[in-house]
């Protein structure tokens, strides 16, 4: 972690607002610690109410600056940031392995989409703002304007911490909107003050850009302060359902929009024409990259029973092979889970499991502060890890006697983010993609695929609203019809 001590100790003073880093108005912070090694990375702020109303304030007057700032003068700022933040890549690829337990391979992966984000959002201060619509009153030109909001409240989670908290700025930023972030307590740099550092030294000028980082268990406060300011039109939050639940109610309250992105139990359907070790390859790397704790991961493996039994035996041999360990080696698939609540609730969704019936056919066991690759069978319903989001290494396998019948079980889960197919025929495939309730279906792939400029989300219990560039505008404008004539018009008194 040498190479990014300076940054580490830059991120110790915590809130970023109005351009400035600064303490926490309590002057309280908190340790930072690494999951695999348990050493203090540094020492956080630990803002409050108090500090997110600071940086609300600070967005708000920044607003009209930054919106009204020329387009190419925009560009510029997310060009240089993408060309900053390559020229740090090593940096951040061992800070993602220090704070999260990234490993090298979905290290790259993140620092790839953050590339693709930034230079891809450039372009969007040069996209249409609105269209000329007819009118059947003569003499009346009328136009639907697409206009920035003002605030936008972004709320990010610590799994992919570069790629989610740019996915929830970038976006909002290239729009003309101004931003405050709450990272993950759990990621407060590379989600929070890596993304402030590079933007800032980009040229984005004093107040586009706010973060308030917060102590453990103390995200509330942060969170009910953008709810509650008027001032924040719009609040975008990745993470668990049961907290996007309660922060969609308490935005009904304010009627204040935000776009969710939450759980997901994540079906893999195996044909009975599919390539057997393409299928098992592709289950292995969806279901266990960056140690599961990916929204997209695979969750649930059904697979038709002529292809059951090879499938089962193959896929199971090659998960108990897949190295765990120290997320800094490359060699290294499976590294830490992200805390110690984390690997508790894996081991006892797993036993739990294992008493009421099931199979463990690979891992199984916790490796402190692992948990290795773990497959299970035989899962009854009833266990809590057939149905809620199990965020970690392990994925259950089913035989079905049909894909319909897959197709069923998967919609039956009150979740519906993504979904994959692997089949010998791809147009079969997607008669199937038709039928699944989920926001994304990929045919002859794995479900742990994300591109900036695609319509990102889910349905269900698994959120509402779309991220991505090419929809960010429906999120992050406000449409405003307006007229002009270029007559008198005659009224009836």
């Amino acid at each position: 972690m040498a190479g990014a001590e300076s940054a580490w100790r830059k991120s110790r003073a915590g809130n970023f607002i109005g351009g400035e880093w600064a303490a926490a108005g309590s002057g309280r912070c908190y340790p930072n610690h690494s999951p695999w090694s348990g050493e203090v990375l540094g020492e956080v702020a630990a803002g409050d109410a108090d500090d997110a109303h600071r940086a609300i304030t600070a967005a708000h007057e920044a607003f009209p600056g930054w919106s009204t700032r020329s387009p190419w003068l925009r560009q510029q700022v997310f060009l240089r940031a993408a060309d900053i933040l390559d020229g740090r890549r090593g940096e951040v690829l061992d800070a993602l392995a220090a704070e999260t337990g990234c490993g090298r391979h979905f290290g790259e992966v993140q620092v790839v989409f953050a590339l693709k984000l930034l230079r891809q959002a450039a372009q969007l201060a040069y996209q249409p703002t609105g269209s000329l619509l007819p009118s059947d009153v003569e003499g009346t030109q009328a136009m639907a304007i697409r206009r920035p909001v003002g605030v936008v409240g972004a709320i990010a989670p610590w799994n992919a911490s570069l790629t989610l908290s740019g996915r929830g700025i970038v976006g909002p930023l290239a729009l003309g909107n101004t931003v405050v972030l709450k990272p993950s307590e759990e990621a407060p740099y590379t989600g929070g003050a890596l993304w402030a550092e590079v933007l800032h030294e980009a040229g984005l000028p004093a107040g586009a850009l706010n973060m308030v980082t917060h102590a453990p268990g103390e995200a509330g406060g942060i969170a009910d302060a953008m709810l509650a300011s008027p001032l924040v039109k719009r609040i975008n939050f990745t993470g668990s359902t049961p907290t996007g639940r309660r922060l969609a109610e308490k935005a009904g309250r304010h009627l204040k929009r935000v776009v969710l992105q939450l759980s997901g139990q994540n079906p893999l359907i195996v044909t009975r024409d599919a390539d057997l070790g393409y299928a098992v390859q592709a289950a292995a790397y969806g279901a266990f990259v960056h140690q599961g704790q990916v929204c997209m991961c695979v969750r649930r493996i059904y697979v038709e029973r002529p292809l059951a039994a090879e499938f089962t035996e193959r896929f199971a041999a090659r998960v108990a092979t897949l190295p765990t360990g120290d997320p800094r080696d490359p060699a290294t698939v499976v590294g830490p889970v992200i805390n110690e609540w984390a690997l508790a609730l894996l081991d006892r969704r797993v036993n739990e499991a294992v008493e009421l019936g099931s199979r463990v056919l690979a891992g199984g066991v916790p490796r402190p502060p692992c948990y290795p690759a773990t497959v299970l069978t035989d899962v009854p319903d009833e266990a809590e890890i057939a149905h809620g989001e199990t965020f970690g290494p392990v994925v259950v396998v089913e035989a079905v006697d049909s894909a319909e019948e897959a197709v069923a079980r998967a919609n039956a889960s009150d979740l519906g983010l993504a979904a994959s197919i692997i089949t010998g025929d791809p147009r079969y495939g997607l008669k199937l993609a038709s039928l699944l309730e989920v926001g994304i279906v990929h045919v002859n792939d794995q479900p742990v695929n994300d591109e900036p400029h695609m319509p990102f989300g889910g349905v269900k219990d698994s959120g509402w609203g779309r991220f991505g560039l090419g929809f960010a505008a429906e999120e992050f404008s406000e449409l405003q019809w307006v007229t002009v004539r270029d007559q008198d018009r005659e009224f009836p008194f």
